[in-house]
C-alpha cells in the first residue's frame, strides 16, 4: 500500500495507508505515518505532512530520526521555520548514527534564515566549514545567505562565486547567480565561460549554449576574438541539440585558436549527417594535421571511424581508429578504437596485423571490456591461420578461467571441445597481462541485528525508497552484505528490476568469476525468474527455449512490467503497440488495447508469439533473430548480405551497431547463466 501511495498518491491509496496506520501500533503504525508524511510532502500538503511525521515519532522509535528530520523539512517548506528548531536542536546527540547528522545543521541553518536570524546560522555552520559537508553546495549557499543577511557582502559574494564556478551542476549554482545579480555583483567573463564549459561537459547543451550566447552578446569586456570563439562554442551546443543548420555553420567566423578546431568539428559532423563522407574525412584529416592535441580532433576522428565502420569502409575506419590511438593514447575512446582496428584487420584477412594488435590490446588495455574478445579471436588466429593448436588452447583456457561467464568464454569452451587434448606449450607472454577479477568477500548471511538494516527494511515498508541505500551504507560492515540486503529489500516487494540494477552496480565482476565464488543468493537476484510459469507455458506453445525468453526479458526491461521506452515499446518484452495489436489477432485476443502490454501475462503471450515469428523469418538462427529484435530487419538483412563470414560468431562480432552487438552477446550469455543457475528447470 505504501509503495502504491508513493507512486500514485491517489485518494484511495491515502485512505488505505491511513486505515493501516490506525489499525496497527508501534513500528508498523510509525512506518505507515511516515509513508503518509512523505506522500503529503510530495503533494505539497505541508501541514498534513508535519502532523503525520509527528504521529510517526510518537508511535515508534526506530525511525524517530526520519520523523524529526522530515518533519522539520515539512515545517520549513510550510514557512514555519520556528517549528523546526525543536526538532533539529540536539539532533546529533539524540540520533548519533542517523544518516541526517551531517545535513541537519544545514536544515537548521535554513530555518534560521527563514526566521531572519543570520547570526544563528553563522554560529551553526562556521564550526563545520572544514568538514566534508562544509564543501557541499547547500552548506555553502546557506553560509553565503547568512553572511548576506548579516551585511557581510564581501564574504557572501565570494562564496556565491565559488558555488557558481566550482559546482555549476548544482541547484544552488543558479540560486547563487540570482543572489549575485540582486547584490549588483557581476561575474567575470572567465567565470561565466568556465561555468558554461562545465555545463557542456555534463551534456547540458541547451544551458551551455544560452550562457555562451549571453556572454558573447552582452559582455562588453570581451574583444572580437573572444566573441568569435564563444559564437563557435555556442554553435557546437546547437549542433548537439540538432538546432544548427549548414547555412548557420557557414556563417561562423574564422578564428585562430582552439575554436577553429571546434568549427572544423562542426563542419565534419554536418557532413557526416548529410552522408557527405568525402567532406567529413577532409575536415577530420585537417584536424589531425593542424590541431593534433585538440579535444575536437579526438571527437571528430572517433566519429569518422564509427561512420566508416557502419559504411563498411574498413580501410578508412582502421586509419581513423589508428590515428586516434596515436594522437590520444589516454583517450576513453582508445581501447575501443584499438580493438576496432584489430578486428577490422581480421575481417580484411590481414591476420598477422590483427594478431599483433590483439596481443597489444592485452598489453596496453588489460582492464578493458575488449579483452575477452581479443583473447578469443587471437585464439582463433592461432587455431585456424597459424595451426598452433596448443597455443590456441592456452588463449581459450585463459579466457575461460578469467572471464568464465562471458559470451566469449562460452565460445572458447566450444572451441576447446572441438580441439580436444593438445600438447602443453608455454603460454604466450601476452597472457601474463590478463589478470583475474577481484572478488570482494561477499556473504549471504545478513546481520539481522544491525540497526541500519532494520531501519532500511522499515523504510521499505514506508516506501521511503530513496533512503534505503544510504541507510544500509551507513553501517560500517555493509561492504560485505549491503548489496545483497538492498537488492533483497527491493525484490521483496516485487521490484525485481530495481534489485537487478543494485546487483549490476555492485562492483562485482560477475561475468569474470565462477558461480561458486559468489553466494547463490546474488545470482538469483542478478538473474531473477518472476513470471516463470507464464514464460515456460508460452515458450512451450511457441516452440521457444524459455531460458532464451527470460534472457531477452532481462535485457529488454530488466523484468520491469511497467517499462516504456523512448521508442514507445511497452512492458516486459518491449513490444510496440502495432506489434502487440498484430499478434493479439494471431493469438485470438479480442479488444486489444495498448495498456494491456503492461500486463505481464499478456505481454509474454504476445511477445513470445512475436519472437517465434522473428526466429522463423531467419530460419531459426537465434543470433540473426536477436539482432533483428533489437535493430530491425533492414539492417540485419544488409549485414547478412555483406557475406564473407566464416561462421556465426564472426557475423556477431561484425555487427557495426555497438548496442545491437552487445545486445545479442548479452542475451546468449544470459541464456547460459539461466541454465547454470536453474539447472532443474
Amino acid at each position: 500500500m505504501a509503495q502504491q501511495l508513493s507512486s500514485t498518491r491517489s485518494a484511495a491509496a491515502y485512505v488505505g495507508v491511513l486505515n493501516y496506520a490506525h489499525s496497527h501500533t508501534g513500528e508498523a503504525s510509525a512506518a505507515a505515518y511516515l509513508s503518509l508524511g512523505h506522500a503529503y510532502l510530495l503533494d505539497h500538503r505541508f501541514a498534513d505532512a508535519v502532523a503525520s511525521f509527528h504521529t510517526a515519532n510518537v508511535q515508534g522509535d526506530a525511525l524517530d530520526d526520519y520523523a524529526e528530520y522530515l518533519g522539520a523539512q515539512a515545517a520549513l517548506q510550510a514557512g514555519h521555520g520556528n517549528d523546526a528548531f525543536a526538532l533539529l536542536d540536539g539532533f546529533a546527540q539524540r540520533h548519533p548514527e542517523s544518516i541526517f547528522v551531517a545535513t541537519a545543521p544545514v536544515l537548521l541553518a535554513n530555518a534560521y534564515i527563514q526566521q531572519s536570524e543570520p547570526q544563528q546560522v553563522l554560529n551553526t555552520l562556521n564550526p563545520l566549514k572544514n568538514t566534508m559537508e562544509g564543501s557541499h553546495a547547500d552548506f555553502q549557499y546557506a553560509l553565503a545567505r547568512a553572511n548576506q543577511l548579516a551585511g557581510n557582502a564581501g564574504p557572501a559574494a565570494e562564496i556565491y562565486r565559488n558555488i557558481y564556478v566550482t559546482q555549476p551542476l548544482s541547484f544552488e549554482a543558479g540560486q547563487a547567480r540570482m543572489q549575485l545579480q540582486a547584490m549588483g555583483v557581476a561575474l567575470t567573463a572567465a567565470e561565466r565561460k568556465s561555468h558554461a564549459d562545465q555545463l557542456f561537459l555534463a551534456k547540458r547543451y541547451a544551458e551551455a549554449a544560452a550562457e555562451y550566447h549571453a556572454l558573447e552578446q552582452n559582455d562588453s569586456t570581451l574583444n572580437q576574438a573572444d566573441r568569435n570563439a564563444l559564437q563557435i562554442y555556442a554553435a557546437v551546443c546547437d549542433l548537439k541539440t540538432k538546432k544548427l543548420s549548414k547555412r548557420q555553420a557557414e556563417k561562423l567566423p574564422e578564428t585562430s585558436d582552439d575554436s577553429a578546431a571546434a568549427k572544423l568539428y562542426i563542419e565534419a559532423e554536418l557532413a557526416r549527417a548529410s552522408n557527405d563522407r568525402t567532406n567529413e574525412q577532409e575536415r577530420v584529416d585537417d584536424l589531425a594535421q593542424h590541431y593534433a592535441q585538440s579535444h575536437w580532433t579526438e571527437e571528430a576522428v572517433y566519429s569518422a571511424g564509427n561512420t566508416a565502420l557502419i559504411k563498411r569502409d574498413y580501410a578508412q575506419a582502421i586509419s581513423n581508429y589508428t590515428t586516434l590511438c596515436r594522437l590520444f593514447p589516454a583517450s576513453t575512446y582508445a581501447p575501443s578504437s584499438h580493438w576496432h582496428a584489430a578486428w577490422l584487420n581480421y575481417r580484411m584477412r590481414n591476420y598477422p596485423e590483427a594478431a599483433k594488435l590483439m596481443d597489444a590490446q592485452l598489453q596496453s588495455y588489460p582492464g578493458g571490456q575488449e579483452i575477452p574478445g581479443a583473447l578469443y579471436w587471437r585464439g582463433r588466429i592461432y587455431e585456424q591461420e597459424e595451426q598452433n593448436f596448443p597455443q590456441a588452447v592456452n588463449y581459450y583456457r585463459t579466457l575461460n578461467d578469467k572471464y568464465q561467464n562471458s559470451y566469449y568464454a562460452l565460445l572458447a569452451r566450444q572451441r576447446m571441445g572441438m580441439l580436444g587434448t593438445q600438447p602443453q606449450v608455454g603460454p604466450s607472454p601476452f597472457l601474463g597481462f590478463v589478470h583475474p577479477a577481484l572478488v570482494p568477500p561477499y556473504t549471504d548471511v545478513l546481520p539481522e541485528n544491525d540497526i541500519h538494516l532494520i531501519k532500511a527494511r522499515l523504510l521499505a515498508n514506508a516506501a521511503l525508497n530513496e533512503y534505503i541505500a544510504p541507510e544500509i551504507q551507513a553501517s560500517p560492515t555493509s561492504a560485505q552484505w549491503g548489496t545483497l540486503a538492498q537488492a533483497e529489500i527491493y525484490s521483496s516487494f516485487g521490484e525485481y528490476w530495481h534489485a537487478l540494477q543494485v546487483m549490476k552496480h555492485s562492483g562485482v565482476s560477475f561475468f569474470s568469476v565462477p558461480l561458486s565464488t559468489v553466494p547463490m543468493a546474488y545470482w538469483h537476484l542478478l538473474f531473477p525468474e518472476p513470471y516463470w510459469t507464464e514464460i515456460e507455458a508460452n515458450a512451450g506453445k511457441d516452440g521457444l527455449d524459455p531460458y532464451l525468453v527470460a534472457s531477452l526479458i532481462r535485457q529488454e526491461s530488466e523484468f520491469n512490467p511497467g517499462a516504456v521506452s523512448h521508442a514507445n515499446a511497452y512492458g516486459l518484452m518491449q513490444l510496440l503497440p502495432s506489434v502487440g495489436k498484430s499478434n493479439a489477432k494471431k493469438v485470438g485476443l479480442k479488444g486489444f488495447t495498448t495498456g494491456q502490454l503492461l500486463n505481464p501475462p499478456v505481454n509474454i503471450e504476445l511477445g513470445t508469439e512475436n519472437l517465434a515469428q522473428v526466429l522463423s523469418r531467419y530460419g531459426g538462427q537465434v543470433e540473426y533473430a536477436l539482432a533483428s529484435y533489437n535493430a530491425g530487419d533492414t539492417p540485419v538483412r544488409e549485414w547478412i548480405a555483406a557475406g564473407d563470414y566464416k561462421d556465426i560468431p564472426e557475423w556477431v562480432e561484425s555487427i557495426p551497431y555497438t548496442e545491437t552487438r552487445d545486445y545479442v552477446q548479452a542475451i546468449l550469455r544470459n541464456r547460459e547463466m539461466y541454465r547454470a543457475i536453474y539447472p532443474a528447470k
